[in-house]
């Protein structure tokens, strides 16, 4: 069950939803306008050739210490 982030069209609030199918009616939690936009999620796409971010202890390793590529 994915969760999606959205832009109010009517008012520009951003919010999420927990969505079940797509046909699902979604609402802005502010103004309760039916208009809106999906946000593409920062953490679901990833951009050829583009470096990783370190950890954030600075560590050189991935989230388990090691060389893994897990991060």
């Amino acid at each position: 069950m994915p969760i999606y982030e959205y832009i109010c069209d009517n008012c520009q609030a951003e919010f999420e939803k927990l969505v079940l199918n797509k046909q699902q009616e979604i609402s802005c939690p502010q103004c309760a306008s039916k208009k809106a936009t999906i946000q593409l999620s920062v953490f679901s796409s990833a951009t050829p050739g583009s470096s990783k971010s370190s950890t954030p202890s600075g560590g050189s390793g991935g989230c388990c210490g090691g060389g893994c590529g897990c991060n």
